[in-house]
């Protein structure tokens, strides 16, 4: 899940959010959060796809297997 860490963290900072902003919006702990970033936990798929969402891009992309 390494390019799932890179993307989120990479796609957080364009949007100018800091990483309690985004787990105020999943409803989970900034600590919960930053293990994602970190490649320390995976998040669920219904976790995934909220996260698509916030960020307006795909799911594949999240997880690497399409570079748009």
């Amino acid at each position: 899940m390494l390019v799932f860490s890179e993307r989120l963290k990479e796609l957080r900072l364009e949007a100018k959010m800091t990483q309690q902003q985004i787990a105020e919006r999943l409803k989970i702990k900034q600590s919960s959060y930053a293990r994602y970033e970190y490649g320390n936990r995976e998040p669920t798929l219904q976790t995934v796809t909220q996260i698509a969402k916030i960020f307006d891009v795909s799911c594949d992309y999240l997880l690497g297997l399409t570079d748009y």
